[in-house]
């Protein structure tokens, strides 16, 4: 089962909403007083770079296509873009682990 990053800061938002006991749904400025918004950022802030780094090593990837690149840099590229999507994959499946425990528990 693959849950998008979005499911993350909903239960982010739903932990915020139990902890100040509100029957209805915090709102994004309350969710921000409580670190939620420099969570989402945070989850921003990573995907992107996974993105950028995903760029990069498409851009050294065409140059070595079209003659101009060094097969070494193609490679280091790769293995870094590798890293870097294991790496938000690891986080994605800590949040969706947490996400669940949360739903687990007693209210």
């Amino acid at each position: 089962m693959v849950l998008p990053v979005s499911a993350a800061t909903s239960a982010y938002a739903n932990a915020a909403k139990l902890i100040n006991g509100q029957g209805t749904r915090p709102s994004v400025n309350q969710v921000a007083d409580l670190g939620g918004g420099d969570f989402a950022k945070m989850l921003g802030e990573a995907v992107q770079g996974v993105v950028d780094s995903g760029k990069v090593s498409d851009a050294k990837a065409m140059d070595m296509v079209n003659g101009k690149g060094d097969m070494v840099d193609v490679v280091t590229a790769i293995s870094e873009t590798e890293l870097a999507m294991n790496t938000m994959v690891a986080v994605r499946d800590r949040v969706i682990s947490a996400y669940e425990e949360i739903m687990r528990m007693p209210i």
